[in-house]
């Protein structure tokens, strides 16, 4: 569905993503990982036209999107959770939802408000609400609600986890296996290495802007000196 080849993007005079490599197959949970600073947030970035590549691939359903506007992208069918939610905080629920809602006339099993509301029965109760009035796992519930409004082939999620308390983050990561049972694929970038991998099929690690490892996500659990070098955790991580 998503593959990239070797791209590279900086920012400014900041050389960030050197020739970074990874594929998304369709119905799969593929998470991205690395510490802090790796290019995690740039690869997204970069896949959705916010920071373009200077050189290298993506192509998403066999379409070259490298050069095309964020939002042709987004039309392409990719759904977009960034780092640090960004909902319209000044609309309501139905507001953020509604305006991102896509023409789905031949799509089955489109999301509507009433199916999104069906997954987040919270965001129901609070659909009057304005976005700066909802805690942050409810903003978070709204912004995954809000790309799945689009209608995505595709989701991409941004640390889903940044800043909630551990049973927020466990909602969260409940409505991510739902997606997962029901075909979507999403790439997952996460701190949280133990949840990640209850979700994943596939991981990534990226190190110093570039991908230095890739396989299946039992793969990666059993590779103690992987995680240990690349994530710090595991057996041989140093405390």
């Amino acid at each position: 569905m998503l593959a990239i080849n070797d791209i590279h993007t900086w920012y400014g005079d900041s050389y960030v993503l050197q020739g970074v490599s990874l594929e998304v197959k369709d119905a799969t949970v593929v998470a991205l990982l690395g510490r802090n600073g790796m290019g995690k947030t740039t690869t997204i970035r970069s896949i959705m036209g916010l920071t373009p590549p200077k050189k290298g691939s993506i192509v998403f359903n066999g379409k070259e999107t490298v050069g095309m506007p964020s939002y042709e992208i987004a039309r392409l069918g990719i759904g977009l959770v960034p780092q640090g939610r960004m909902i319209f905080p000044s609309l309501s629920v139905n507001e953020n939802l509604t305006m991102a809602a896509r023409n789905t006339t031949n799509k089955q099993d489109a999301w509507t408000l009433e199916k999104v509301f069906t997954v987040f029965p919270k965001l129901k109760e609070r659909q009057k609400n304005k976005g700066n009035l909802l805690s942050g796992g409810e903003q978070q519930m709204l912004c995954i609600a809000r790309a799945l409004m689009t209608n995505p082939d595709l989701i991409l999620l941004d640390e889903p986890s940044e800043g909630l308390a551990p049973i927020v983050v466990q909602g969260v990561f409940r409505v991510i296996e739902q997606l997962k049972a029901a075909g979507q694929s999403i790439l997952l970038v996460e701190q949280d290495f133990a949840m990640a991998m209850d979700v994943a099929d596939h991981a990534f690690i990226m190190s110093k802007g570039s991908v230095v490892w890739g396989g299946t996500a039992d793969e990666l659990i059993d590779n103690e000196k992987v995680k240990a070098t690349y994530l710090g955790v595991g057996d041989e991580a140093e405390v």
